[in-house]
C-alpha cells in the first residue's frame, strides 16, 4: 500500500502509540487536524488550512490590543498594501522603529501628549515624516474600531522653506562626466536622470524593451502616470555605448537590478568619487533636468509633459528663474552705452518750443 505524504502535515506520536497530525507552513498559524489522513473531517481541515491567509509578521511576539500587533495587522492591509514607490518601505521603517520602542503599550490608551512629546525630539523634517506614517496608520486602526480618538487630531509639525533636494549646477554635471567616461554604468546613470527628469523608482526600472522609434515610453510608478519621452541626442548616443547584454539598462555586478536604496548608495559612491559634495543626490538630476528645459524657454506644461508632474507649482519655480535671467540679460543689453552694442550715436533733437512760450521769454 502506497503511503501518500501530504505536504506541510507533520506527525506527532505520544507515549500510547496514538499520532497527532498538525498543518505547519512557514508564515502560516499551525493547525491541528482532526482526524486519520484521508477522513472526510481531516481532508476539510486541511483544505481550509492550504486556504488560509499568512500570519502577519510579529503576531507571535505581540500582545492583542498591543500597538505592535496593530501594526503586524496593518502591514497586511489594503491601505498600507495601495502605498506606492518607495513609500511602503519609508514607512514600514518608521513603524518599526516605533514599535520596538513603543509596541507593548496599549494602543487604545496613547494620549495625544505622547505624540507630542515624540515629535519635540526631532528634526522638523523628520517629525513630518514621522508624523504623516503614523496618521496614516493611526487612520487605519479608527476605521477597524481598534482605537477610538486619534491621538494625532490637530497636530501640525512646521517645517523651514526649503527648496528641497539640490538641483545639480552645470559645473557640478561637467565635474562627474569627467571623471565618469562614456560607456560606464555611473555615466548612463546620470543621463538617464538628466534626459529623461525621473524619479529612482523608474530610472531603475527602464530598458531597452521600452525604446521604440527613438521615444523611451515610462510609467511612473508614483503616480501611475504613462510618459513617452523623446530620447536626447545625448542619451542615445550614451546607450549605443553601454553594454546591451541585458534589458535593464542599470543592473548590479551579479546582473539584478537595483533597488532603489542599493542604487542610492551606488549613486553615493559614483559621486563621492567624482569628489562632489554630499547634496549632490540622484533626485537633483530631475531638477537639473527642469531647470535646463525651463533654461531653453520651454512651458510649465512642456516640462511637466516630460518630467510628469502632477502640479505645476514647483515647475514654475525653474520657469519664472530662466525668465528672471532672460529678462535681466536683455535689459542690460538695452542699457549698454551705443559704441558697446555697435550702433552708431545719435544726437537728441531739440523738443520744438512753442509761440507763446517764446514770447513769454522775450518778456
Amino acid at each position: 500500500m502506497t503511503r501518500i505524504r501530504l505536504k506541510y502535515v507533520q506527525a506527532w506520536v505520544d507515549g500510547e502509540g496514538r499520532a497527532t497530525h498538525y498543518f505547519r507552513r512557514r508564515g502560516y498559524p499551525r493547525v491541528r487536524l482532526p482526524g486519520l489522513p484521508g477522513s472526510a473531517e481531516f481532508n476539510r481541515a486541511y483544505e481550509m488550512a492550504l486556504g488560509s491567509k499568512p500570519a502577519p509578521v510579529g503576531t507571535k511576539r505581540s500582545t492583542p490590543g498591543s500597538v505592535s500587533a496593530a501594526v503586524a495587522e496593518y502591514y497586511e492591509s489594503q491601505a498600507f498594501r495601495s502605498l506606492s514607490g518607495g513609500t511602503p518601505g519609508k514607512r514600514r521603517a518608521i513603524l518599526e522603529h516605533f514599535r520596538e520602542q513603543h509596541g507593548h503599550k496599549p494602543l487604545a490608551l496613547l494620549p495625544k501628549e505622547f505624540i507630542v512629546a515624540l515629535l519635540d525630539t526631532m528634526l522638523p523634517h523628520n517629525a513630518k515624516n514621522w508624523l504623516k506614517a503614523i496618521r496614516h496608520f493611526i487612520k487605519w486602526c479608527a476605521e477597524r474600531k481598534l482605537i477610538r480618538e486619534d491621538p494625532t487630531w490637530g497636530i501640525r509639525v512646521k517645517v523651514p522653506k526649503s527648496d528641497g533636494h539640490h538641483t545639480w549646477s552645470e559645473d557640478e554635471i561637467a565635474q562627474f562626466e569627467a571623471h565618469h567616461p562614456i560607456g560606464s554604468k555611473a555615466r548612463l546613470a546620470l543621463a538617464l536622470g538628466l534626459y529623461t527628469a525621473q524619479r529612482t523608482s523608474d530610472v531603475i526600472r527602464m530598458g531597452r524593451q521600452h525604446i521604440k522609434d527613438g521615444v523611451l515610453t515610462v510609467r511612473q510608478e508614483k503616480t501611475g502616470a504613462w510618459l513617452a519621452i523623446p530620447l536626447h541626442p545625448e542619451l542615445r548616443a550614451l546607450l549605443d555605448a553601454a553594454p546591451g547584454n541585458h534589458l535593464t539598462l542599470l543592473i548590479t555586478k551579479s546582473g539584478k537590478g537595483y533597488s532603489g536604496n542599493n542604487f542610492a548608495e551606488q549613486f553615493r559612491v559614483w559621486c563621492d568619487a567624482a569628489g562632489l559634495p554630499k547634496e549632490c543626490r540622484f533626485h537633483g538630476l530631475r531638477k537639473a533636468a527642469c531647470r535646463r528645459l525651463a533654461e531653453a524657454g520651454c512651458t510649465v506644461h512642456e516640462i511637466a509633459a516630460i518630467s510628469g508632474h502632477k502640479t505645476l507649482k514647483e515647475i514654475e519655480r525653474y520657469t519664472k528663474a530662466a525668465d528672471q535671467a532672460r529678462l535681466a540679460r536683455e535689459a542690460m543689453a538695452k542699457s549698454r552705452p551705443a559704441e558697446q552694442t555697435g550702433s552708431k550715436s545719435v544726437k537728441p533733437v531739440p523738443t520744438p518750443v512753442s509761440k507763446s512760450l517764446k514770447q513769454l521769454r522775450k518778456k
